[in-house]
């Protein structure tokens, strides 16, 4: 099993949950103050390590089989995303996706930056479900 920290549809409500839908949720973290955070095109969120600048980006945790991971979250990422890792606020390292590395640089990718919002679900005006909501 891994942790796996979501921050775009893959969350509870999002057309991706279904990936981790039958997995352990841990809980809502945070990262640590060290990312920003993009807006691809308007359709997915895409984390960026950037120690200079950055901030806390909210999301949710899973414990996932690394199969799981590999045959069913990975398959349904855009290809602008990879595997990566990131660091919580209470400083556990865990896996997650995050831009490649380039992209940023690429105006064509149609980059929004919604680092001040903190969350995808702030960004798009979404209303996070009720703790007792796990599925």
């Amino acid at each position: 099993m891994a942790r796996l920290f979501c921050n775009g549809d893959a969350m509870r409500g999002g057309v991706l949950h279904h990936n981790v839908a039958a997995h352990t949720f841990l809980g809502t973290v945070r990262t640590t103050p060290d990312y920003r955070f993009y807006s691809v095109r308007d359709e997915f969120p895409a984390l960026v390590l950037a120690p200079d600048g950055g901030a806390a980006i909210e999301g949710e945790l899973y414990d996932v089989p690394m199969d799981d991971i590999r045959a069913r979250f990975l398959p349904d990422e855009p290809p602008e995303l990879e595997l990566t890792v990131v660091q919580l606020e209470n400083g556990d390292s865990v896996l997650a996706v995050g831009l490649r590395p380039g992209i940023v640089l690429d105006d064509s990718t149609g980059l929004t930056d919604i680092t001040a919002a903190g969350s995808w679900r702030r960004y798009r005006g979404l209303t996070a479900p009720s703790s007792g909501d796990v599925s």
